[in-house]
């Protein structure tokens, strides 16, 4: 007969004389119940306009960082004192190198990074660094782990280093990293570097945002035929094989050789630059000058043919044209109307009573019925 108040443990049971289960003990709460309270109730202090332009103009890093939340945040307050803030950094904006930093999973782009930004902030460049983290289509959060990869690029006082969520943006940059690229700038930040998520083949966006584009490689990921299918190829200003150290040397410079020979297929860029293929070691820091060498004559070559600023007044109108895409998209899901009708058009859709494209088309209908009523 087994004891009841032992049912959970039949091995600690009279019956059975020579076990005996320790119960073990309660486990604590994961975070301190008095702290968790105390920074329930403490609040962050909330700066003025005026306050956040002159903590970023005078190089405040707490205040940048705050800024920066503040343009990431969907909050509708928060994104009217962001949109001011930018607005207001803007004519400080606009002085710095840009550079997208691209690559698969895997390829060595935060251990790059942080031998690269030593590298710049040795020659006593400011250095920000905009690195994004993918986004979870489960739990919808990131990591945020790339400062983690960069301790001495962390600790270095001429370097920041924000990490931010893609959240769901495609592109490989997050939604608004070309807002925070323009406040590093205004706090006088010379180099910008935008770390992707490294998705492979759809990091576009970041590409429409940088000066220079640099794509970080590895041995082993293809040959000619594959650097050929790989759209990513065609905008990028130089390749970089990673990871030339050790025992790995000849297969990067056998992939540097097979990446040339897929770049000679190209044709020329409206920069009338012909991208570079380079290699260099992260962790022995062989080959970094070369890069950061490599980049300098683009910019210098780009200056003198004029595309440098034909490219940058482009992004721009880039840029104004998805703000529009973006804040239609926005003001479509908040509308009152059409927040009610979705849950009933997608049990349609879902039970086959109504096919994708006619749900989508009544939604879009109501919408513009709602934006009429408004104006009248």
């Amino acid at each position: 007969m087994v004891d009841k108040k032992n049912k959970d443990h039949i091995e600690n049971d009279s019956s059975y004389k020579a076990l005996k289960v320790n119960a073990g003990i309660s486990q604590p709460p994961s975070i301190n119940p008095n702290i968790a309270e105390r920074l329930k109730n403490r609040k962050r202090k909330m700066y003025s306009v005026e306050d956040y332009i002159k903590g970023i103009l005078d190089g405040n890093m707490s205040i940048l960082s705050q800024a920066i939340t503040l343009v990431e945040s969907s909050k509708f307050e928060h994104q009217k004192i962001a949109q001011e803030i930018i607005e207001r950094c803007l004519p400080y904006s606009g002085k710095s190198t840009r550079i997208g930093i691209t690559g698969v999973p895997g390829a060595g782009k935060s251990t790059f990074i942080e031998a690269f930004g030593k590298h710049v902030t040795s020659m006593g460049h400011k250095l920000a660094v905009l690195a994004i983290d993918p986004s979870s289509e489960r739990t919808k959060g990131s990591i945020l782990g790339d400062k983690t990869r960069m301790e001495e690029l962390a600790v270095d006082p001429l370097a920041y280093i924000r990490p931010s969520p893609s959240a769901g943006s495609l592109g490989g940059v997050a939604r608004k990293t070309r807002e925070s690229l323009i406040l590093c700038e205004a706090a006088g930040f010379d180099t910008i570097l935008i770390e992707t998520v490294g998705v492979g083949q759809s990091e576009t966006a970041v590409h429409s945002m940088v000066d220079f584009f640099l794509l970080i490689q590895i041995a082993g990921a293809g040959d000619e035929l594959q650097g050929i299918k790989r759209g990513i190829m065609e905008m990028a200003d130089a390749i970089a094989i990673n990871k030339c150290d050790g025992s790995n040397i000849t297969k990067a410079q056998l992939a540097r050789v097979q990446f040339e020979n897929a770049l000679h297929l190209f044709p020329l860029s409206p920069s009338q630059w012909s991208p570079k293929v380079l290699s260099c070691s992260s962790i022995e820091s062989t080959g970094i000058d070369v890069i950061w060498d490599t980049i300098m004559d683009y910019c210098k070559h780009t200056h003198e043919n004029n595309y440098f600023e034909t490219r940058r007044s482009e992004q721009a109108k880039y840029w104004m044209y998805e703000t529009i895409h973006e804040q239609l998209r926005d003001n479509f899901y908040h509308n009152n109307e059409i927040k009610s009708m979705i849950p009933d058009f997608e049990n349609k859709v879902l039970n086959d009573e109504m096919s994708s494209f006619i749900a989508a088309y009544k939604l879009l209908n109501t919408y513009y019925d709602e934006v009429k009523k408004g104006d009248d």
